[in-house]
């Protein structure tokens, strides 16, 4: 079981919640589950709804797109936050490499998350308005 401090330092790293104080980022961990996955487990599949965000404790997983793999991910990495987002497709498959221990924040939970605490979502939205391609 990860300790707190570190779940909430591996949240830290992820872009999207860049702009969350640590008080936001304890309140956020709180709302994320420690699941451990076996090898060869399908965690995200291209095309179909998205539903969690998943930051890598242990373990590597493949990113695949049109059945090509692109790209592997180790603890630390991230996955998923468009889906917490937005209602578009997967645009890829993430399948285990080796046994994976992350920490799960589904989209529920993080919608619920949001309502009840606008300064986070304000901040939320600050960090997904900066990735936004400039066209300028």
């Amino acid at each position: 079981m990860l300790r707190s401090e570190h779940k909430i330092e591996l949240l830290r790293e992820a872009p999207l919640f860049s702009g969350c104080s640590r008080r936001d980022l304890v309140v956020i961990a709180r709302a994320s589950d420690e699941v451990d996955f076996k090898v060869g487990r399908v965690l995200i599949e291209e095309g179909a709804a998205g539903r969690e965000f998943f930051v890598l404790v242990e373990g590597t997983v493949d990113v695949e797109r049109k059945g090509k793999k692109i790209d592997s991910l180790g603890p630390g990495d991230f996955f998923g936050e468009t889906a917490l987002l937005t209602d578009r497709p997967r645009n890829a498959t993430v399948t285990t490499s080796s046994t994976v221990r992350a920490l799960v924040l589904t989209k529920q939970r993080f919608r619920q998350l949001l309502g009840q605490n606008p300064l986070i979502s304000l901040k939320v939205m600050k960090s997904v308005a900066e990735r936004l391609p400039d066209t300028t």
